[in-house]
This record gives structure tokens, C-alpha cells and sequence, in this order.
């Protein structure tokens, strides 16, 4: 736990996806991450840049550390 008042950070670990095995701590159990991955561009433009983005959703029946996020294959 962290000592500022009101944050509760623990571990966690995402599931499947491109993101699998990755561990992180999160901050008053968020009911969805979001894990994001650069794309390259062929003709890079005036700063703009490509990312993929993949979903992680909570998984409500694990309630002790570390906490679980699953891989939404249909998000988003």
C-alpha cells in the first residue's frame, strides 16, 4: 500500500495478448487496462505517430494480490 492517503496501489498481472506475463501495480483496481504498442510509420508526418492498442479487463473473482486482467480480444 502506498502511504498517500486514498491511493491503494498493488500488484497485478496481465493474461494473454500481446502484453501476457507483464507485471504492473495499480491504483485503486482500475476495471480495465489498456496497454498501447508503437506502430512504425513508412513516411513519418510532423510528429504524428501510430499505436496499437490492446484491452485488459479485470477479472472481479480474484480479490487478493496479485489482481488479474484478462485479454479482450474484442476491444476495442
Amino acid at each position: 500500500m502506498d502511504n498517500r492517503v486514498g491511493i491503494g496501489w498493488e500488484a497485478a498481472v496481465l493474461d494473454g495478448g500481446p502484453a501476457d506475463g507483464m507485471k504492473l501495480r495499480v491504483a485503486d483496481r482500475p476495471w480495465v487496462i489498456q496497454v498501447t504498442r508503437a506502430c512504425e510509420l513508412d513516411v513519418p508526418r510532423d510528429g504524428v505517430r501510430a499505436e496499437a492498442v490492446y484491452v485488459y479487463r479485470r477479472d472481479h473473482r480474484v480479490t487478493t494480490e496479485p489482481l488479474r486482467y484478462g485479454f479482450d480480444i474484442a476491444s476495442p
